[in-house]
């Protein structure tokens, strides 16, 4: 991924992937009932829609003149609700994630800490039988990938923060290994004590802990990355991009706010952005 310095700190940038997009045409076909003007269409399948309607071709339409004029003369916006896309995004943080989360009209699908941070949970309990407990836990999670800072001496703090809130669980908590690892998995602990590179291996083979965040959730950082599908009709998306690609914007969703711009297709820019617009 793209690396970027702000206030002498290295981050990784998100990855941005167009998953769909419904077309223009349901949206025309939607402002065209509303006016019942389907004849003035420069579509030829609309035009004949009523009669004979052509999914195939509505949905491939690439332009729309009623659409532009009622975006950008009328600013009856409604009417392009009725198209949408959806992004699979890579690699943003849980900091940009509480504030993607407040534009309420979308669809929005994240990874799970709650379910997904085994492996972190396994690299502790495997350093307990390392010789350099914390050693041992930090290459393993730098080779994790975990976060959106790239700057290796900044993620030893990081990590040494993560490591020693497990150390405090771990010496008030009689319960630790039960509630971090899977019931099956339990009989490694012995079998693999003062080897802690064999039992982090059968703990990552083994079955994974269920719920395993709910015990270690308070671990995670605004800086941890995040995975997540978006899905926005454009009405939506045109209020992110305004308020998201901005110099008013934290720098790390605005990020996020370009790279989902730069894979969104030009006729939905030119419907939503002013610096693509025709009319």
């Amino acid at each position: 991924m793209e690396t970027t310095q702000m206030y002498h700190i290295t981050y990784t940038k998100p990855k941005v992937t167009l998953l769909q997009e419904s077309g223009l045409g349901v949206a025309e076909i939607a402002a065209r009932t509303c006016y019942d003007s389907f004849e003035n269409s420069e579509n030829q399948c609309v035009k004949e829609a009523m009669e004979h309607l052509d999914t195939d071709a509505i949905n491939a339409i690439e332009r729309s003149d009623l659409l532009a004029n009622l975006a950008w003369v009328h600013h009856h916006h409604s009417i392009i609700e009725h198209a949408t896309l959806s992004y699979l995004i890579q690699g943003t943080s849980r900091g940009v994630l509480q504030e993607h989360a407040r534009h309420r009209i979308q669809a929005i699908s994240v990874r799970s800490t709650r379910y997904t941070m085994s492996s972190v949970i396994n690299t502790f309990v495997a350093s307990l039988e390392a010789d350099d407990s914390f050693a041992f836990f930090l290459e393993k999670l730098l080779a994790l990938d975990l976060f959106v800072i790239a700057d290796e001496e900044y993620l030893a703090i990081e990590i040494r923060a993560i490591y020693d809130k497990l150390r405090f669980q771990y010496s008030k908590d009689a319960n630790f290994l039960k509630n971090a690892v899977a019931k099956s998995s339990l009989p490694f602990l012995d079998a693999h004590k003062n080897n802690a590179q064999v039992l982090y291996e059968a703990l990552e083979c083994g079955k994974k802990k269920r719920n395993v965040g709910d015990a270690f959730k308070h671990i995670v950082s605004d800086n941890w990355k995040v995975d997540m599908v978006v899905t926005f009709n454009i009405r939506s998306l045109k209020n992110y991009f305004d308020l998201r690609d901005s110099g008013a914007a934290w720098f790390q969703i605005q990020w996020l706010a370009e790279a989902m711009k730069a894979v969104t297709p030009l006729k939905y820019l030119q419907l939503i952005d002013k610096k693509y617009k025709t009319v």
